[in-house]
């Protein structure tokens, strides 16, 4: 298995320095550490309930420079998440037949076993009768209670007990969480500037378009046929003050910091990874690998390894083409379904507006546009949840299919396939909002108006504050509404589920008397499974998606994010405690095809962050008018200025006005900042 026991050993550096120029530094190095102790107190781990973790440093602070091992018991040398890692080596490699067949792994597969899991030790809920306190117990106390939120997680225990893919993983959600509070903190205060500013002069285009006695007053065209009406421009004053709360001045600041802030929190945790690859000693520990009993299960042909000179199980290229023809085809074809999902929803969209207008009451035509942009979004978000529930259960099986060789690119190929559609499904209606809505718009009388008509598309046009308050307003309900979704099935889902397996197992017991072992009751905890880590890292890649892909049309989104984290952390150490089975201990390199992921989003954040400052925002067209338009270097009259006239004498009968509402004098079509959108 190639693992390794720390040694004590000693490095000396010489570095020329006077005595004088020691102390200072030792002073200044032991003053400041002193004052960073006192300002995080509050948040360090209680040392005498938990030990740290042994370091090189620590092991030869007495000054024994002999090359020897740190632990020297033998009872204590390996920790319980090695022992069970190395008793689960023993069974993956012990034959039970006369034949090649090995490993407890093909006897699960074939139901033999119902199941091969570590126990836990002890109860979390209250100590031991013998007064030792076990590993769960700390890490509830520590680590899993909500009380400890605000607590550093103790990486050393969690190592300790569940093993380093674990570790590994809160490691990674940490430190992304403490990188968090940056962007949250600029976007807080770039939202705070908005609401500041709201009626300052920078939002003068919000002024005119509240202004019912002044430009307000500008008659609009219809935004239906035939149930649609005339309206007027200050019936968007919702929006456009709505919109100015995240689209101001700072915006575009916000939007940089963002593209640098991402590639900054690349590079540091790739950092800190390779420290921790080197602490924890998990160089080349996929590079041992065995196959995956499934794999020599399926597999129909043989071949001799060029370097062992063994005989192995071998997949033919020709096999592979085939069998990702076909994972490839399914996979595009649930794309499709889900970019069929979302002309679905631009459908019910523009349905609805003609519906309200066309029956609705006053209250609900005075907010139609709002509430057409909600119900939308919350229909985009229960659509989503279904098509993922039912893409998860294909993706296994089109993995299985493929038939990898190791468990490690098992994972990489469901992580990809999972992902490719997680993106267009959750980012899809976020990216039509942002860069293609109200684009297909024709104007009335408009030659080309005949001929672009696409599925009425024509007729889904952003509202004359522009498409920016629908675009937040979308990303906002999609990702705070599937972080409350996620965070609430995490908590009561499995509590649910080992009640349910309790009481079938206690009604089916006949034996009223009979007391459960640990075993018993630790099998009727949920299993987590090999890919237990993976919904986890899910959810967190598509969160920070959320964060950098269109974090300029709302700058809270870090916020919330940080909020979720915060509980996220606890809520899956609570879980992974008290309500699932101990997981097999497992030594992984790095995070896996999590990085690779997340270095595409961070490249393509920054080219979409430019792209709706560009074109979804008003910020470069208001900058334009300002300075090359105005006579005053003032966007006073910028409304007027980013409208086009049409005559409605114009206007065909069956377009839908009614002959009392034809009016002869121009109508204007708010285009703020372009007028071909």
């Amino acid at each position: 298995m190639n693992l390794k026991l720390p040694i004590k050993r000693f490095i000396t550096i010489s570095v020329k320095a006077s005595w004088d120029d020691e102390n200072v530094v030792a002073r200044n190095m032991h003053y400041w550490k002193a004052v960073w102790n006192r300002l995080t107190r509050k948040i360090q781990l209680d040392q005498s309930v938990i030990e740290g973790e042994t370091t090189f440093k620590a092991a030869t602070a007495n000054g024994n420079a002999e090359e020897q091992f740190i632990v020297k018991d033998r009872a204590t040398a390996y920790t319980s998440a090695q022992r069970s890692l190395m008793v689960m080596q023993v069974l993956i490699r012990t034959p039970f037949d006369d034949s090649d067949r090995v490993g407890i792994r093909r006897l699960l597969n074939d139901s033999t076993y119902l199941a091969c899991f570590p126990l836990h030790e002890g109860r979390y809920d209250r100590p031991h009768s013998s007064g030792v306190s076990f590993d769960r117990r700390l890490l509830y106390l520590t680590w899993a209670h909500p009380s400890q939120w605000y607590k550093k997680q103790p990486l050393c225990l969690v190592r300790k007990y569940f093993g380093d893919k674990i570790a590994l993983y809160f490691c990674w959600l940490g430190f992304y969480t403490e990188m968090l509070v940056y962007p949250a903190v600029v976007g807080t205060l770039c939202f705070l500037y908005g609401l500041a500013s709201l009626d300052s002069e920078d939002n003068t285009p919000s002024k005119e378009i509240c202004n019912e006695y002044g430009t307000g007053n500008i008659t609009l065209c219809p935004l239906c046929d035939k149930a649609c009406s005339y309206q007027h421009l200050y019936e968007s004053c919702l929006f456009s003050r709505l919109t100015y709360l995240f689209d101001n001045p700072s915006t575009v600041f916000f939007a940089i910091f963002m593209s640098f802030w991402a590639t900054t929190f690349l590079e540091l945790w790739k950092r800190k990874q390779s420290i921790i690859v080197w602490e924890w000693d998990l160089h080349n520990v996929e590079s041992d690998e065995e196959n995956r009993p499934e794999f020599e299960t399926n597999a129909t042909t043989y071949r001799m390894n060029p370097v062992t000179r063994e005989k192995e199980p071998y997949m033919s290229t020709w096999s592979r083409a085939i069998r990702f023809v076909i994972t490839g085809s399914a996979v595009l074809f649930m794309i499709s379904v889900v970019l069929s999902a979302v002309l679905g929803t631009i459908i019910y969209r523009i349905s609805l507006v003609s519906v309200i207008y066309g029956g609705g009451g006053f209250f609900v035509k005075e907010h139609a546009k709002l509430f057409t942009t909600v119900t939308a979004a919350l229909i985009n978000l229960i659509v989503i949840m279904i098509l993922t529930r039912i893409y998860h259960r294909m993706a296994i099986r089109l993995t299985n299919l493929e038939n990898p060789r190791t468990h490690t690119e098992y994972e990489d190929s469901y992580t990809f396939k999972i992902f490719f559609f997680e993106f267009m499904n959750f980012y899809s209606s976020l990216i039509y909002i942002a860069f293609f809505k109200g684009r297909f718009f024709d104007y009335p009388g408009d030659d080309q108006a005949r001929r672009s008509e696409f599925f009425r598309l024509k007729n889904d046009i952003c509202d004359p504050a522009g498409c920016l308050s629908e675009l937040c307003i979308q990303l906002a309900i999609i990702m705070v509404g599937k972080q409350c979704w996620n965070n609430f099935m995490e908590y009561l889902f499995p509590k649910f589920y080992n009640w349910w397996r309790h009481r079938k197992h206690k009604a089916a017991t006949k034996d009223v008397t009979h007391l459960h072992m640990a075993w018993e009751q630790d099998y009727h905890m949920q299993d987590p499974g090999r890919l237990a880590l993976f919904d986890e890292y899910l959810e967190m890649i598509l969160q920070y998606g959320f964060v950098t892909l269109f974090v300029a049309a709302f700058p809270l989104a870090p916020l919330f994010a940080l909020l979720n984290n915060v509980a996220e952390i606890r809520l899956d150490a609570y879980k992974m405690v008290t309500q699932a089975r101990r997981p097999l201990a497992e030594r992984v390199e790095d995070i896996g095809a999590w990085y690779g992921i997340l270095r595409i989003i961070t490249y393509t954040a920054v080219v979409s962050n430019a792209f709706v400052i560009a074109y979804t925002s008003d910020f470069i067209p208001r900058m334009v008018y300002k300075f090359v338009y105005s006579n005053t270097n003032t966007l006073v009259g910028y409304i007027e200025h980013s409208l086009s006239t049409f005559n409605t004498s114009d206007y065909k009968e069956e377009w839908g006005a009614t002959s009392n509402e034809k009016i002869q004098m121009y109508a204007s079509i708010a285009v703020i900042g372009e007028i071909n959108s």
